[in-house]
């Protein structure tokens, strides 16, 4: 039996910042962003989008009724937690009206704890090989204004459906993980915003690339001649860059090592537009290189570097399946074009708005553009949820 993903969706907000615009003004050079993060454009969420409403219409775009019947566990992971008790997946459970007998839970290590979870989906079916998993990776990453983690921004969401035979990438029993107790990037409950040692932080990215990455070697006996692509964990493209080449072996033939970089190309295309989505920014990548990539074949492999901060990384491999591209969009960077652009002005009021509740707990919204699903209001400190067929959850 196989098991691995079966369906890959993403959601990110309907606004978009231009670089360009943001460099202006802040005063800096706009190849500071371009070049130097390998950024382009972030998507800005409006208060009205939460980890809920991404997570729910990622996971809408991919899922029909007989998922819904056989999936029996959500998981969803994240760093933009909405609740220090309940969890996102109990509400994305029931927006999507997945069946009622299904475990639902919230797991959190910074950007690593999709991974996790797509670790304990996999278990899960290997132990009920008729059931799915919904493992859902979703975040908004906010820094507060003219930061140094600014530009880094973004919000999204990737759902990803675990199964038996499955149509896209046959996981394998090859993890290796690593786990180093340092304060490269946290975010105590009293901050809105995380605290961050930027420099230190790349250098632990790069060392447990490294470090992981030697050992997943010598453990598997594979090395990067085995691959046709390698997906990294994305802050920002620039640093995967910087892994990118670090890792890279330099006997390989020429023509090797250009399609490992066309690959590489291929997997930050999506992130160039979109910022930082933390748990989410991994499967970008990858969903990325499926969609882009003009050589990949069915049979080939793929690693896979997952960080999150604090710090836990992990490699992996996968396998594409017979068929894979049938799973796949085609329009998504017209998807991403479609996105409404908004001034530094606006960014800055739509991105940083906060609950003003009334001594009830109450709050109500502006309309914003949004995905599937909204935050249409607080009633009584309880978030009120809307698909855009007008059916309320909370």
């Amino acid at each position: 039996m196989t098991i691995g993903i079966d369906k890959i969706g993403f959601a990110t907000g309907r606004y978009r910042l231009d670089m360009g615009d943001l460099a202006q003004s802040r005063g800096v050079d706009s190849e500071k962003f371009s070049k130097g993060l390998l950024l382009d454009a972030l998507s800005i969420t409006p208060i009205t989008e939460d980890i809920v409403t991404l997570g729910a219409s990622a996971a809408n775009s991919i899922l029909d009724e007989k998922d819904k019947a056989s999936i029996d566990m959500v998981l969803v992971a994240t760093e933009s937690s909405i609740d220090q008790s309940k969890a996102a997946a109990v509400y994305i459970h029931s927006l999507l009206g997945i069946q009622p007998f299904a475990r639902s839970l919230e797991l959190k290590e910074a950007c690593y704890s999709a991974t996790a979870a797509l670790n304990y989906a996999k278990l899960h079916v290997e132990k009920h090989p008729q059931s799915k998993v919904l493992v859902i990776a979703s975040d908004i990453a906010k820094y507060g204004i003219n930061t140094p983690g600014e530009p880094t921004q973004g919000s999204g969401s990737i759902a990803m459906l675990i199964s038996q035979n499955p149509r896209l990438l046959e996981l394998h029993d090859d993890n290796v993980a690593q786990t180093r107790d340092i304060m490269d990037f946290w975010r105590p409950n009293y901050s809105t915003t995380p605290f961050v040692d930027g420099m230190y932080s790349t250098k632990q990215y790069l060392d447990m690339l490294k470090t992981t990455w030697a050992e997943y070697q010598k453990r598997s006996g594979k090395t990067l001649a085995d691959f046709s692509a390698f997906c990294f964990h994305l802050p920002f493209p620039k640093l995967a860059l910087k892994g990118f080449n670090k890792i890279m072996d330099k006997s390989l033939p020429d023509a090797k090592k250009e399609a490992l970089k066309a690959n590489f190309d291929a997997s930050i295309t999506y992130s160039r537009q979109i910022g930082n989505i933390y748990t989410g920014s991994l499967f970008l990548g990858l969903l990325s290189l499926l969609e882009n990539s003009e050589h990949l074949q069915a049979g080939e492999n793929i690693a896979l570097f997952s960080y999150g901060s604090g710090a836990v990384a992990e490699i992996f491999s996968a396998t594409l399946v017979d068929g894979f591209k049938s799973q796949l969009k085609t329009n998504r960077k017209e998807e991403l074009e479609s996105r409404q652009s908004i001034s530094v002005a606006d960014y800055e009021t739509i991105f940083f708005e906060e609950d003003a509740l009334d001594e009830d707990g109450n709050a109500s919204f502006a309309d914003y553009v949004t995905n599937d699903f909204s935050l249409v209001a607080i009633k009584g400190h309880q978030r009120i949820y809307e698909a855009k067929d007008g059916q309320e959850n909370n």
